[in-house]
């Protein structure tokens, strides 16, 4: 991903991020989370890849009008 990108700004627990730097094995809580978000974001893209589900078809919705009933 290259050029300039948007930077958010959050603030999380403190030992949440200790933990997270911990289990990542990174020493900045900003490249540990960055890290931890990447790979999620990853997983999910994966996740598409193998079972064939797109986020387009994730958020389509049934909107032929319904049969009168009774």
């Amino acid at each position: 991903m290259g050029g300039m990108m948007a930077k958010v700004s959050i603030s999380l627990d403190a030992e949440l991020v200790v933990e997270v730097m911990v289990l990542a094995g990174i020493g900045s809580p900003q490249d540990a989370v960055e890290a931890i978000v990447r790979d999620y974001v990853a997983r999910g893209h994966r996740t598409e890849a193998r079972t064939g589900l797109k986020e387009q078809g994730l958020r389509e919705v049934d909107v032929k009008p319904r049969e009168p009933e009774g």
